[in-house]
């Protein structure tokens, strides 16, 4: 096959390609150019989008002996990731930017332009498997590395784009990956990993929030007020501050009578209003998703004792029940949580699984308590 192989400048993706030249493929190399402004992102070892990694993957894809190229996706990248974050945090939500460069990036733009030029399969570094089912269809499933496995920022995947991705790593821990590195001579055998969002230099999601919103911050301040009865404990100096399930960072003025911590459990965008209570109040065992991508086959209803539901990216699975239902020409997903959830932000990503076969995933528009829950003991 004719492989594109996407190059982050990191361990992972090296390996990767490695493996994909090895097994016979014809594989071109490339990095992603997201920033016209590399220093304006991350520096150092801790991102995806910097100089220092387009050079990391260039040299790994001259030890590999293989084509190597740099692909300006940075005014798409703006579009779709970066622009899509601000707005969703000023809404109030909670986006997960990697999910959505996977939707839109790396398996639509580079894919869309990989087959375009001819290649049959788009590899990267993700700890992930695929497999062939019963019915023909390219099933996705978790890594063997459960502390690597990247199934959950990979729900967005539909089958065609299964069809045309490869996975080298899904089947290998992280040690052996790093030693293999070592072996084949890769100088990133020991890079650490990338970790939090690559395109706010610092760190500082906040700050970076603030003054990149400009006009679009839906309001400069606001009161932080008890969810039971209404008391206002405190100011503060921005909602996009914020995220349910919050804890840190509040500073309250106003003690609570039962002594108890108090979490974010509510954002209101529009009058500036962080509700807080206690932790009891951040649990829920209802989840509405809209915008579902499907990998396989739409479901109607999936129950059984295999179906689990991932609410975050390194968060556990939960035991659920999952209908979907067309509503207005879309489907709608409801989801009843088995074992409830805490902390569950809207717009962040429901990744439903049946074993450790990935399903689909969908955007999380709303959730709830039942009345049974609300009445159990804290």
């Amino acid at each position: 096959m004719r492989i594109l192989a996407a190059m982050s400048g990191g361990v992972d993706s090296a390996v990767a390609a490695a493996r994909a030249a090895e097994a016979g493929h014809d594989v071109t190399g490339i990095h992603l150019a997201l920033s016209r402004n590399p220093q304006s992102y991350r520096t150092g070892a801790r991102g995806c989008c910097t100089i220092e990694d387009s050079n990391d993957a260039r040299r790994a894809a001259d030890i590999i002996g293989i084509p190597f190229y740099v692909w300006d996706l940075s005014d798409r990248f703006h579009e779709d990731v970066v622009e899509d974050f601000m707005d969703e945090y000023a809404a109030g939500r909670t986006p997960n930017p990697c999910l959505r460069c996977n939707e839109k990036i790396k398996f639509a733009a580079v894919l869309d332009r990989a087959l375009a030029l001819g290649f049959d399969a788009v590899a990267t570094g993700h700890y992930a498997q695929l497999r062939t089912g019963h019915d023909g269809l390219v099933e996705m499933h978790r890594a063997i590395d459960m502390g690597k496995d990247q199934s959950y920022v990979l729900g967005v995947l539909t089958q065609d784009q299964l069809a045309h991705s490869f996975f080298p790593l899904g089947d290998t821990t992280k040690d052996v990956v790093r030693r293999e590195a070592a072996d084949r001579g890769l100088l990133v055998a020991d890079k650490p990993d990338s970790h939090d969002i690559c395109f706010v230099a610092d760190g500082d999601t906040t700050g970076w929030l603030k003054e990149k919103l400009g006009d679009r911050n839906p309001n400069d301040g606001g009161d932080i007020v008890d969810a039971s009865s209404g008391e206002v404990l405190a100011r503060h100096d921005g909602t996009v501050g914020f995220t349910i399930g919050q804890r840190r960072g509040l500073r309250l003025g106003t003690p609570a009578a039962d002594g108890k911590p108090r979490f974010v459990l509510d954002i209101e965008p529009v009058s500036g209003t962080v509700s807080v209570g206690p932790r009891e109040g951040l649990r829920i065992d209802r989840v509405s998703g809209i915008k579902p991508r499907w990998c396989g086959t739409v479901p109607s209803l999936l129950d059984g004792p295999d179906v689990t539901v991932q609410l975050r990216a390194h968060g556990r699975e939960h035991r659920a029940v999952v209908r979907v239902a067309v509503e207005h020409d879309v489907d709608v997903v409801a989801i009843e949580l088995l074992d409830p959830a805490e902390g569950i932000a809207s717009g962040q990503a429901a990744v439903i699984y049946e074993g450790t076969r990935v399903v689909g995933s969908a955007t999380i528009s709303a959730t709830a308590r039942s009345a049974a829950l609300s009445g159990a003991p804290a």
